[in-house]
């Protein structure tokens, strides 16, 4: 493989027990067989019940990637305040409302290189409330750039696409990458914008592939067909596991981008 790129790897949500398994289960063979220098996960939904993350799914995460991002499930669990003080590995999204304990933003080092992470919050449908996403991407590029950070990787959690593409076109050519997250079904738009910045509007799920967006479809379909909402918390589907990923393959010494596809397990 060249030495003047990097070849990160981005996983869309973990859920539930089956996508913790998942990860645990292709990273590293992936890494071996792309020849990685770096994973970054959304584990937005890792958490047993799949709503959040919890100290154990994210030490399950981080023993086989670099880096985790959130969501708008961030603090649905217990204990947030803790895992942020104790692993800057693990990013919240930037732009909540009001204060939060974490970090928006983050550093880590791969392939002898500095890579930036930033996390942000749609706010088209979304249930949390969160200030401009806009705002929030240049007070985090500014800060990674004074650092001397030029890979610089963006996690948009947002339910609405055209909200996602705004946010790549405005912060083309300003980071490696803008990745939709949230909706946990991938998108087919991939694609490198002409400034150099990888895009897509949605990365995908990583967890029981025969569920509705990862969760137990049959309590789902009872619910839909009657026209009401489910009974009780949602379930994590079990069953045949699922990654979907994409590849993104970034020029070291610009920061940008050069090629971004889709990567999909199963098994």
């Amino acid at each position: 493989m060249a030495d003047d790129v990097l070849r990160l790897l981005f996983v869309g949500d973990v859920v539930g027990p089956a996508g913790c398994e998942a990860t645990r289960r292709f990273i590293p063979a992936l890494r071996r067989e792309l020849a990685l220098d770096a994973v970054v996960v959304n584990g937005e939904n890792s958490a047993p019940n799949g709503l959040g993350i919890t100290h154990e799914t994210a030490k399950q995460i981080l023993s086989v990637a670099d880096f985790v991002t959130l969501g708008d499930h961030a603090f649905d669990q217990e204990g947030m305040e803790a895992l942020f003080a104790v692993n800057p590995r693990v990013i919240r999204p930037l732009n909540f409302e009001g204060q939060h304990p974490g970090r928006g933003w983050g550093i880590f080092e791969a392939a002898g290189m500095h890579i930036g992470v930033v996390n942000l919050l749609g706010r088209v449908f979304m249930r949390p409330a969160a200030s401009s996403q806009y705002a929030a991407a240049d007070q985090a590029i500014q800060a990674l750039a004074a650092a001397g950070v030029k890979v610089i990787v963006v996690d948009l959690q947002a339910e609405a696409t055209s909200e996602k593409q705004m946010l790549g076109w405005y912060l083309e050519g300003r980071v490696s990458a803008v990745l939709g997250t949230h909706t946990h079904v991938p998108t087919a738009d991939a694609r490198v914008l002409p400034g150099g910045t990888a895009y897509v509007s949605d990365v995908g799920m990583t967890g029981a592939r025969d569920g509705v967006i990862g969760f137990d479809r049959e309590r789902l379909l009872v619910a839909a067909r009657a026209g009401q909402k489910p009974a009780g918390p949602l379930k994590p589907a079990e069953g045949v596991q699922r990654l979907d990923a994409v590849l993104i393959v970034i020029d070291k010494a610009s920061g940008r981008a050069r090629a971004i596809e889709r990567v999909v397990r199963e098994g």
